[in-house]
């Protein structure tokens, strides 16, 4: 297998060998995956026992019509059928929002999801990257992004929420402003692909939203978290003259009977549903923690079902990946094909515990071993490897990823800009309704976040460490050091209380949380730096207390609302 591991990898372009690829190579048995991001608690072993007794019916005949399956998910999470249009998996369905509702541009914040980038490309469309900075964690600054789309004249918006890789999340609010900022676009998707592992809020869904805007989509899946990856299912969710127009060029049966008889068993097991998030979101707190006892290894606060690890300094992830992989039979997800992002980051699946501490073990030997062949070279040796970013590397350990001394960057942090509102369509009055007060632009010039608009389809070409975009009302983020002696060197979020986890020896469940503030971001920033690692609270974007155990809600629950009432 070890002499096959790169040709499998290099021949996947921006995304990793299939798992059944992978069992090819190994004698049929595939790696422990932290490649591929669904829900390892969901379908219950019960609910797989009862899809095996059914296997021979479910793929000799055909499946109902997608309007069948359509309108029973629909009753499950209480959304009219008018307003949704289910897929082949969310890829489909962002092919035909490219074909059918992208006309010339469109602005996607870098790194993200392959798709969003690769298939407007693929039709001729300019591509508008905004680049999340290192520096601020990747946090996305949505005012920074509006004026990012009004310089460059795109017509349709895309945000991730929360983004692939990196996890960063923004409340339901801060979306809704956003949407708003942009009603003249032709087009606003929001794709919350992976909403349903985040516990940052109660109720973070803007599907309610969607339905009553002429030009916002909201993306769903569901592979990721029922864990179901390869039966191919996700939806949309618009008002009804949008998803009819998607909905019109789906085949009668575009979804396959395994994903029919899904839908139809979800009924029945929507406590289990949700205890499985509960427990996706209380390993994520386990796995962070395990995690940033590495010397060297910066993880940063997400609020997905994965963890976007920065490298130590000198490591190459390919040789990471490659070596877990052969060494280990550990699969995970190296990020350097990813546009924005480089070789030195990876991104980690969270899975359950005892899986967790074989990638640490394997880890430590891969990075640090007996330092003959470790990945992480001594000291005094340097870097010993050829990915071209080793000088990036030792200006972020010399200047905290800023880009300056870090006495300069002290004496620069009582200088705050002045706050400012959203930017509005243009031609519309200044003052939107639910406008964001208290947003800072960024310390950069305008210039050197907004090209002139190009007029043929263009890929952002790797750019420069810029000055992060500081966090509303807040002083500016210390950013994760790279200390000379082995360390752990922490991305943090903002430190609130420390909630109450389940699972764990006399500590009780993860109650509901109220909608956090209004105005603001506030929720991936990178504060400061802690030596004993990232905090549960931090980990999950808590900007408030725990409030009070909400009643424990029963059945299946609704879109809108289906999300946090486990944890």
């Amino acid at each position: 297998m070890a002499d096959n591991v790169a040709s499998l990898f290099r021949g996947t372009a921006a995304h990793s060998p299939s798992m059944a690829a992978l069992a090819r190579e190994s004698d049929g048995v595939g790696p422990i995956d932290f490649c591929i991001p669904c829900n390892p608690y969901f379908p219950t072993p019960g609910m797989f026992d009862e899809l095996a007794g059914r296997l021979r019916e479910i793929i000799t005949y055909y499946p109902s019509s997608a309007d069948t399956i359509t309108a029973e998910l629909c009753a499950l999470l209480r959304l009219p059928p008018s307003c949704v249009a289910m897929g082949n998996g969310s890829t489909e369905l962002i092919t035909w929002i490219d074909h059918l509702l992208v006309r010339e541009s469109l602005a996607i914040p870098v790194p993200t999801f392959g798709r969003w980038t690769d298939q407007p490309m693929e039709t001729g469309k300019r591509v508008d990257m905004f680049p999340l900075q290192e520096s601020t964690g990747f946090a996305l600054d949505p005012a920074k992004y509006v004026e990012f789309i009004r310089a460059r004249g795109t017509r349709v918006a895309v945000i991730c929420n929360p983004n692939n890789p990196d996890g960063g999340f923004l409340s339901r609010q801060t979306v809704v402003n956003f949407m708003d900022a942009l009603q003249d676009l032709d087009l606003v998707i929001i794709d919350e692909s992976f909403l349903e592992f985040a516990d940052a809020e109660n109720e973070p869904s803007v599907v309610e939203e969607a339905v009553l805007r002429p030009n916002v989509i909201v993306l769903r899946s569901l592979g990721k978290n029922f864990g179901l990856h390869g039966i191919r299912f996700g939806y949309l969710v618009a008002n009804p003259a949008l998803a009819g127009k998607i909905r019109s060029m789906l085949p009668k049966w575009n979804l396959n009977s395994f994903a029919e008889t899904v839908v139809f068993m979800l009924k029945e097991h929507g406590a289990e549903y949700m205890e499985s998030l509960h427990l996706v979101r209380r390993d994520r707190l386990d796995m962070a923690r395990q995690l940033t006892a590495l010397p060297g290894l910066t993880v940063y606060p997400s609020q997905g079902n994965f963890l976007f690890v920065r490298l130590p300094v000198g490591a190459e992830g390919t040789v990471v990946r490659d070596r877990l992989l052969t060494e280990h039979r550990i699969l995970v997800r190296e990020c350097g094909n990813k546009i924005g992002s480089s070789s030195r980051f990876l991104r980690l699946v969270v899975r359950p515990q005892v899986d967790v501490r074989r990638l640490v073990s394997g880890l430590e030997q891969v990075l640090y071993g007996s330092r003959r062949g470790a990945a992480v070279p001594e000291p005094s040796t340097g870097t010993g490897y050829s990915s071209g970013t080793a000088a990036v590397d030792r200006l972020i350990s010399e200047t905290n990823g800023v880009g300056m001394p870090l006495a300069a960057q002290a004496s620069a942090m009582p200088g705050l800009p002045p706050a400012q509102t959203w930017p509005g369509p243009a031609q519309a009055p200044a003052q939107l309704p639910g406008g964001m007060p208290g947003l800072m632009p960024a310390p950069a010039p305008a210039a050197a976040m907004m090209p002139a608009p190009a007029p043929a389809p263009a890929m952002m070409p790797p750019m420069a460490p810029m000055p992060p975009a500081a966090p509303p009302q807040q002083p500016v983020p210390a950013v994760a050091q790279m200390p000379p002696a082995p360390m752990p060197a922490v991305a943090q979020g903002p430190a609130p209380a420390m909630p109450n986890m389940p699972g764990a020896p006399g500590m009780p469940g993860m109650p509901g949380m109220s909608p956090a503030p209004a105005a603001g971001l506030g929720q991936t920033a990178m504060p400061g730096l802690r030596n004993g690692g990232l905090t549960a609270a931090q980990v999950r974007g808590r900007t408030q207390p725990e409030p009070e155990p909400a009643p424990q809600p029963m059945g299946w629950p609704a879109a809108g609302a289906m999300y946090n009432q486990v944890g």
